[in-house]
């Protein structure tokens, strides 16, 4: 620690100690701040200010300056006759860079105030850029993340976190389809902000499995932290100074199965693996997957490595009369297969937690077989359900690799079954600016096989 304290490189949390309180010659010290302001450092940064000669800070931050300086002189905290320091906005970076190489090379004391840590999303990577380490101390403040999830009283070792400023929102639609436990959005207010987080996520079809926190004004005596509806309108004084958390829940049952859709709903319905969220067939494939197993209105359906039941329980919608028999071997499944069974209004034949191919020698002759994993095993999982399917049968499989197709398509044409491929691509909208943009899911292919 002593060597930081003589001013090679460096990073001290803002309120350390009195580290913080003698200012190395030729060395920028570079103090992250809460919303707050100056009102929220801590005195080894208010010292380190008191000795500055120059203060550069954003515009919002140095208004307050000249008053502080002023207070700070009438409460005797700093002489009377002692100079004001030097003010420079960083609004521009590029345009007070001269300054600040300046008075690096006459080795005056020099602050850099900037918002929460400055190594996360904020002015410390130009400074590294600019200036380098060895010419850089860094003092960083709570980021907005770690106070967000204080906030709402979450650990966040969990979370992920994406940033929208400037940026397309396609990213955050591909994030979602991962599922994750906790997702931080950084907001961009000029491209829609928290509304634009909403109607992407209503876009994915998730509303009901997260809960949306609006975090304003993180570490300001007027912050606001609330949780918002789905349907509730956002604040009318809407800070710009926010940012989102998208929290995974449960999502609520259905209060009348029977007034869902008939088919087609949306992954958010879903309950699902909490170390596995995104391990479920995608809305727009099941569609695809429901139409290629021409579902009988009797019969028997196995749906193998069912993950959460989701085809197989939409199937049985369509078909009441089928038997639906499911297959997954992670453990938990089939409690979690049967509770989305009850919020769907169905009742599978069976749902076992085993291997395929050993279990499937405990189910009825099928109909109609989905394979939706298999793995390393899917071409032994394909031949022990070729030996067991009726005539006229249906086999499909969902692949996402090219190999996994030239493996299993001809285990089916040497069934002696009339073979299908198809590939599929969907893409969902998300809000740009005042228009819409695409955003693809994962191209599937499907193999299909009918026995004469």
């Amino acid at each position: 620690m002593a060597a930081v304290a003589t001013g090679t490189l460096g990073s001290e949390a803002a309120g350390s100690g009195s580290v913080l309180s003698s200012a190395a010659a030729g060395v920028l010290e570079v103090i992250g701040s809460d919303a707050s302001g100056l009102a929220g450092l801590p005195e080894p940064a208010l010292a380190l200010l008191r000795r500055a000669a120059l203060v550069a800070a954003p515009k919002r931050l140095l208004t307050d300056l000249e008053p502080w300086w002023s207070e700070e002189q009438a409460a005797g905290r700093m002489a009377a006759t002692t100079p004001p320091p030097r003010l420079l906005a960083t609004d521009r970076p590029d345009l007070a860079w001269p300054d600040l190489q300046r008075a690096l090379d006459a080795g005056e004391p020099a602050v850099v105030l900037a918002s929460g840590d400055p190594l996360w999303f904020g002015i410390g990577r130009l400074l590294l850029q600019q200036f380098g380490p060895e010419r850089l101390r860094f003092h960083p403040a709570p980021s907005s993340l770690q106070l967000a999830f204080a906030r709402i009283g979450r650990p966040w070792q969990d979370a992920s976190w994406i940033s929208l400023h400037g940026r397309d929102p396609e990213p955050l639609a591909a994030a979602l389809q991962k599922r994750p436990a906790a997702l931080a959005v950084l907001t961009d207010p000029g491209r829609g902000g928290a509304e634009e987080v909403r109607r992407i996520l209503a876009a994915s079809g998730l509303e009901a499995a997260y809960a949306l926190w609006l975090c304003e004004r993180l570490g300001h005596p007027q912050e606001r932290v609330q949780r918002l509806a789905p349907q509730a309108p956002l604040p009318v004084d809407c800070d710009p100074l926010h940012l989102v958390l998208l929290i995974a829940e449960p999502p609520a049952p259905p209060r009348d199965p029977a007034a869902l859709p008939l088919f087609g709903l949306d992954d958010g319905l879903f309950l699902q693996h909490d170390d596995r969220p995104g391990l479920m067939t995608k809305r727009e494939v099941r569609l695809q997957l429901l139409a290629d197993l021409e579902l009988p209105e009797r019969g028997v359906l196995w749906d193998i490595g069912a993950g959460v039941g989701s085809v197989g329980l939409e199937a049985l919608r369509l078909r009441p009369g089928l038997a639906g028999w499911f297959l997954e071997q992670r453990g938990g499944s089939a409690g979690l297969i049967a509770a989305n069974a009850e919020r769907l209004g169905v009742r599978p034949a069976g749902i076992q937690e085993g291997r395929a191919p050993e279990a499937l020698a405990a189910l009825p002759d099928p109909d109609r077989v989905l394979i939706g994993g298999g793995g390393r095993e899917r071409a032994a999982v394909l031949a022990a359900v070729l030996e067991r399917l009726r005539p006229g049968g249906v086999v499909v499989i969902p692949l996402a690799t090219v190999e996994a197709l030239a493996e299993l398509r001809p285990l089916l044409e040497q069934a002696g079954c009339r073979v299908g491929v198809g590939q599929h691509q969907a893409w969902r909208g998300a809000p740009l600016a005042d228009g819409t943009r695409l955003a693809p899911l994962n191209p599937v292919l499907v193999l299909k096989g009918r026995r004469g």
